[in-house]
């Protein structure tokens, strides 16, 4: 007998439904994240200070993902001023919307909410976010990243016993809207306060220099087996040495590539950078072992109190660390030690990446080059009247509707498509410039620092080669020295005064991407400019369409919407459209009964 009643009805609704949920799940996988941005009030050296946490922690959470994850976060901006999400060195295929820069978007107003989607498609390795406006990174906000190989492709490495996450960076005791005027008053920042490492300030190793009842980050380890440790720099200006006492550091990867493993007493991470190690716990534990972070390229007397000391304790560890800190590079007289300690950084060309095809696969030095930019900075100086910085005479002046959305919406006169491809002769000037970059084109950047300190450059979408740098001018000759074979593919460059840095891109990634100096102050007082990258073909299959959700300003502002409350996580499209399906089916299913 064959039941016609809604009971007939359950096994074909409950098969709809079982077959949707296993056709999403067979899709790349969503991982979701809140994020609450507030001030708490923090005393990392002692001294009371408003600081930016994310769900009340500081630093923030690592986020841990995996390679081709579809990532939702949710962003509630408990400040008292807009706040936009940087996630610095994800490449965002296709998707410059969701980069977190004020080129791409609309800030997100004080107490409002806005959910950020973006996939970290065929990426792999070690990164950080951080709020990009407003001088805000200087109060804290950031956290790390981690993107996962899938389980099917090999690491270069046996799997580690254990996952570590490093914040170090220069601090100020005074918050960042009191450093922002300074900046703006015209003045430098001057000497930081201290080192922080993990929001903490240093262990109390000299009672002279590091007074009493400091918070210090201890990292605790088994004996016998080996961590890998995931170091950022996240400060304003100082790049620093970082090393653990008595440890080799076994460099393994660097922002999304693995690198030929090489051992380090101890490695210069300028701001920007992030650094993966392999550290085996082989030293004996009768005492605890320091782990320092400390100034690179400065008067060492003078910036002694400016060094980061965490602990690493052993479970079975006897005694407390003791003694002097483990010295530094001494290279007080051979400018060359950091240059070629950079230089010794190279690919793995043998390894996996995201994919199952070697890294080395992508003959980089055998690609003609279609574009070259030679970029020059040089030190703050007064133009128009204000202190300010300037990359090959154009000092960058953010528009009140971004870039992107200027283009989406046909906006005229939001920026012009003229930066210089070599430096201006002329006066420097404050602009909206913006380089025009050819889709699948190969660019060549030539970065020369005329400035009196390292600079770090940082491009937004992409991972370039690293192939060149060396001290002086670069000239056409300089291509004689490049390396064309394992030059490491990074997201941020490191060019050391009064020398150069050259770095090769395949222009694949459609979209509007931030080139800037990672040096909080130069980057806040405009030594920055965007990379336009379009499709003259209009399809979906090269960007993504404009989010949903995006916020508008400028001269768009009408068509913003009043901020809909809503609270918990906000879900992505795709996630949207499934919940929904899903929902329609169970309420059919009960409309039956």
């Amino acid at each position: 007998m064959v039941s016609t009643g809604p009971l007939s009805m359950l096994p074909p609704l409950l098969l709809c439904i079982s077959l949707l949920l296993a056709f999403c799940s067979a899709e790349d996988p969503f991982v979701f994240y809140d994020f609450e941005v507030s001030y708490i009030t923090a005393s990392p050296l002692g001294v009371e200070q408003q600081v930016i946490a994310i769900n009340g922690k500081f630093p923030g959470p690592t986020m841990n993902v995996t390679t081709n994850n579809n990532v939702v976060v949710n962003v509630r901006n408990k400040l008292d001023e807009d706040l936009l999400m940087h996630w610095s060195g994800i490449q965002m295929r296709k998707n410059s919307w969701q980069d977190g820069v004020l080129g791409t978007n609309c800030p997100i107003p004080s107490k409002w909410n806005w959910t950020y989607q973006f996939q970290v498609k065929d990426q792999i390795g070690s990164f950080f976010y951080f709020p990009s406006l407003h001088f805000q990174r200087a109060a804290g906000g950031f956290g790390g990243i981690t993107v996962n190989n899938r389980e099917i492709i090999p690491i270069p490495f046996d799997t580690p016993y254990g996952d570590i996450t490093i914040m170090i960076g220069d601090w100020y005791t005074r918050n960042h809207t009191a450093l922002r005027k300074t900046l703006d008053d015209g003045k430098s920042l001057g000497m930081p306060d201290g080192v922080l490492i993990n929001g903490k300030g240093p262990y109390r190793y000299n009672d002279s220099l590091v007074p009493d009842g400091i918070d210090y980050e201890t990292i605790t380890v088994h004996p016998g087996k080996t961590y890998r440790i995931r170091v950022s720099n996240v400060g304003i200006s100082t790049s620093l040495n970082f090393r653990i006492q008595s440890h080799n550091l076994l460099l393994a990867e660097t922002e999304g590539s693995y690198t030929v493993q090489q051992n380090y007493t101890s490695l210069d991470i300028h701001v920007g950078q992030t650094y993966s190690f392999l550290l085996t716990t082989d030293q004996n534990a009768s005492s605890d072992y320091y782990i320092v972070a400390s100034a690179r390229f400065v008067n060492e007397t003078t910036w002694q109190r400016v060094t980061g000391v965490a602990i690493l304790k052993y479970t079975n560890s006897k005694g407390k660390a003791h003694g002097h800190l483990p010295d530094p590079p001494q290279d007080q007289y051979d400018k060359t030690y950091s240059m070629n300690q950079a230089r010794s950084i190279r690919w793995n060309v043998t390894a996996s990446g995201a994919r199952p095809n070697p890294q080395g696969s992508f003959r980089y030095g055998s690609i003609n080059v279609t574009e070259l930019y030679v970029i020059r900075n040089k030190p703050p100086m007064k133009i128009d009247g204000k202190q300010r910085t300037s990359i090959n005479g154009i000092s960058f002046s953010n528009p009140k509707t971004p870039i992107r959305l200027a283009d989406w919406f046909k906006v005229k006169g939001v920026y012009k498509l003229d930066f210089p491809d070599k430096p201006l002769t002329g006066a420097p000037k404050i602009e909206t410039s913006v380089i025009n970059g050819s889709f699948r084109g190969f660019m060549e950047i030539i970065l020369q620092n005329n400035d009196t300190k390292v600079h770090t450059y940082h491009l937004s979408g992409y991972a370039f080669f690293v192939v060149g740098m060396d001290y002086g001018e670069w000239t056409e000759n300089s291509r004689g020295t490049y390396n064309k074979w394992d030059g490491i593919a990074r997201t941020t460059a490191q060019v050391y005064p009064g020398a150069w840095t050259a770095i090769l891109i395949s222009l694949d990634n459609v979209g509007i991407w931030n080139l800037r100096t990672e040096n909080l102050d130069a980057w806040y007082l405009g030594q920055e400019t965007y990379l336009r990258v379009v499709n003259p073909e209009v399809t979906n299959k090269t960007e993504l369409p404009i989010p949903d959700n995006a916020l508008f300003c400028g001269a768009l502002q009408k068509m913003q919407k009043p901020q809909e409350i809503s609270s918990g996580t906000l879900l992505g499209n795709a996630p949207k459209l499934i919940a929904a399906v899903v929902a329609v089916a169970i309420s059919a299913l009960i409309s039956l009964f």
